[in-house]
């Protein structure tokens, strides 16, 4: 099985279908994966295949890593678009997630103001004080909701621990719009989000939530489990048009 783990705190730049030249930031340990996820389309794979022996990098290992890339990509002349918290599993997670917020935000100012700071995050930490407060200070604080079925959660999501989908709407609503909703729709064996089942309770959460955007897409890279197939061109189209209908800039990658 192919799997993509990151080897380092910072690793690109790459180019994102959704956000252009990305520098990416890991806060995981760089020998497996760490998620509060476990979700069957993950490209970094099962949580129990990839279980680490190495720590988190440590807040002041995130910062010099970090501006050692941008002052070498500063004298290449090619500066990113964006700085992106992902890597090997949940980047809030990281006991100094918000103190690492600050040093990024810091190094971006120094050395590329143009860039954004965005953060992708499944929502499980969002109620955290600290964490919330971080992610106010981010660019693009982008929100997985893959859907509002707990039973479609639990069968593809696979939080690990407890999992309260009213909290975490709740918390997303706590943006006040400051917020990105992203939603893998795709289908396999009993699994297929992209039908009305789907759809229309999703659209009626995202109407509620009033996110500033909304990101779908659908696979991109190889699977954990290898029953998934990609959503359409033609579904994504049309529900990337339903959420635009609502007055909310979507865009869909295919």
């Amino acid at each position: 099985m192919s799997t993509v783990l990151y080897n380092a705190p910072i690793f690109g730049p790459i180019h994102s279908r959704r956000l252009g030249i990305s520098l990416g930031i890991n806060l995981m340990p760089k020998d497996g994966k760490v998620c509060s996820f476990d979700c069957i389309y993950c490209e970094c794979g099962f949580n129990k295949d990839f279980r680490p022996t190495l720590p988190r990098p440590t807040r002041e290992e995130v910062a010099l890593a970090l501006e050692e890339k941008l002052q070498e990509m500063s004298r290449e002349g090619q500066l990113p678009d964006v700085l992106t918290f992902a890597g090997n599993g949940e980047p809030t997670g990281h006991p100094h997630f918000a103190e690492i917020i600050d040093d990024t935000i810091s190094l971006r100012d120094k050395y590329c103001p143009e860039a954004k700071v965005s953060v992708l995050t499944n929502s499980t930490f969002i109620n955290r004080p600290n964490v919330h407060e971080a992610l106010m200070k981010v660019d693009n604080n982008i929100l997985k909701l893959d859907t509002v079925s707990t039973d479609y959660i639990n069968k593809v999501d696979r939080p690990v621990g407890h999992y309260d989908l009213d909290a975490i709407l709740r918390g997303i609503a706590d943006f006040r719009g400051h917020a990105i909703i992203q939603t893998m729709f795709m289908k396999g064996e009993g699994v297929d989000n992209t039908g009305e089942e789907f759809v229309g309770p999703w659209l009626e959460a995202v109407k509620r939530l009033a996110p500033q955007q909304v990101m779908i897409y659908t696979i991109d890279r190889e699977t954990p489990d290898k029953t998934l197939l990609k959503a359409t061109h033609e579904e994504l189209d049309a529900i990337r048009d339903r959420v635009l209908a609502l007055g909310i800039p979507c865009s869909a990658s295919y």
